[in-house]
């Protein structure tokens, strides 16, 4: 894989374009690089009617010959979303994943580039992130294609990259908008992250670099409940209302996020270890992804063994960081489904969340599968005796009580 074509005469590039400033930047500088840009953007949700005619519009002014919009909600939804929420585990126990679209992204970029006939794909990822590795192994797992990184080429040239950008097009009669040269927000159906500015330089984000959700400090909203209804581990119906033709994933969750954002619940900023290996900084926003985990969560301790339950983290992490990290097509992320496909089959249930400013908290489950012995309720009534129970304690807890006291008895004999 290269930064330039390797068939002199192959000068069609597909572009997985966002229309933010990195990829906006991408456009005129492959034209002037001899390429006919046709710039794919991939709709993975978040985004209005309005927005994407206004990036198919972008795209033209800036010079592109073919704008192609291609949705993966649905792919988004079955292939990561269900995934994430069936691992319980965010990235190091903070981050929802929210960058894990990239890899569909790159997945329908080159079905377009199959059908153009070009092994020339592009991106707008800089030297410095992640997202650059999540795209790069993408392609390289996919086939054999020539990867064109344009931000990547002018950090050879300069280190000040955002004010090269905004000053290329801005020579070349283009406008930039004010807020993009501040934030960098990307949104879809998990929520939204932004970074840039003050975010990363470590500091307080501003009250506009949010996007999805209140301050909850300002939440004037009444409590209110919401019930989430799962059927082996998967999400299948929001308030009674079904996922189906009449109630589409992609606005269901759409509207679970407005609901949940009112209450300023489900924004965080992430600081971490990042693939890279230097520490990263974002502003999260994923009030939806927020309940769905937090009712998926409790359903699961009601119904699960208590080996599943803590068996199942050490799965779900190791997932997370494969998906975080740019291995999505790693064949032990397969091997890591199966296991979580296979631990829900006893998921099933509702789960009524309660919202109030700022929190979110699971009240009630309701299913057929909760570990309950009818005789025995805790710290109440008992299917045992007492004498069991002393047994038990003395059991269990054999191993440990003789260690202690020999480290007790070597402790009390030393000079």
């Amino acid at each position: 894989m290269t930064n330039i074509a390797t068939n002199a005469t192959d000068k069609k590039v597909v572009l997985a374009y966002s229309g933010g400033l990195d990829t906006s930047f991408c456009v005129p500088y492959l034209l002037e690089q001899g390429y006919e840009v046709t710039t794919v953007f991939v709709d993975s949700g978040g985004i209005t009617l309005e927005e994407k005619e206004a990036i198919e519009a972008k795209a033209y002014k800036l010079g592109a010959v073919k704008h192609i919009e291609v949705n993966i909600t649905n792919q988004l939804w079955e292939q990561v979303i269900i995934p994430l929420i069936q691992s319980g585990q965010w990235y190091q126990n903070q981050y929802p994943l929210l960058c894990s679209d990239r890899y569909l992204i790159v997945e329908s970029c080159l079905k377009i580039c199959d059908q153009l006939g070009t092994k020339n794909f592009a991106h707008g990822c800089t030297g410095m992130g992640n997202d650059q590795v999540r795209f790069d192994l993408s392609v390289q797992s996919l086939g054999d294609y020539n990867i064109i990184s344009p931000i990547r080429e002018i950090q050879k040239m300069t280190a000040h990259v955002r004010d090269y950008e905004i000053q290329f097009l801005h020579e070349r009669g283009h406008e930039v908008e004010q807020k993009v040269s501040l934030y960098s927000i990307n949104t879809n159906l998990l929520g939204a992250t932004i970074s840039g500015s003050e975010i990363d330089q470590w500091q307080q984000p501003g009250s506009e670099s949010y996007v999805l959700t209140n301050a909850p400090e300002n939440s004037i909203f009444k409590p209110c409940a919401i019930t989430l209804e799962f059927n082996q581990g998967i999400l299948t119906a929001i308030n009674d209302q079904p996922f189906d033709n009449n109630h589409s994933v992609e606005s269901q969750i759409q509207k679970l996020n407005h609901i949940v954002g009112k209450y300023g619940v489900g924004r965080g900023i992430y600081t971490g270890d990042t693939t890279i290996g230097i520490k990263g900084r974002i502003v999260f926003e994923a009030p939806a992804l927020h309940v769905i985990h937090l009712a998926h969560t409790a359903l699961e301790q009601a119904v699960l063994s208590k080996s599943q339950n803590r068996f199942k983290s050490l799965i779900g992490q190791k997932w997370s960081e494969l998906v975080y990290e740019g291995l999505f097509y790693e064949p032990l992320k397969n091997d890591l489904e199966a296991f979580l496909y296979s631990s829900q089959n006893m998921v099933s249930g509702v789960v009524t969340i309660n919202l109030t400013s700022g929190q979110a908290q699971a009240v009630s489950v309701c299913s057929e599968n909760i570990l309950i012995d009818s005789n025995s309720v805790y710290a109440q009534s008992a299917s045992w005796n007492i004498e069991e129970a002393v047994g038990f304690i003395k059991l269990f807890g054999k191993s440990s009580v003789m260690a202690a006291n020999r480290l007790s008895n070597s402790i009390a004999r030393k000079p």
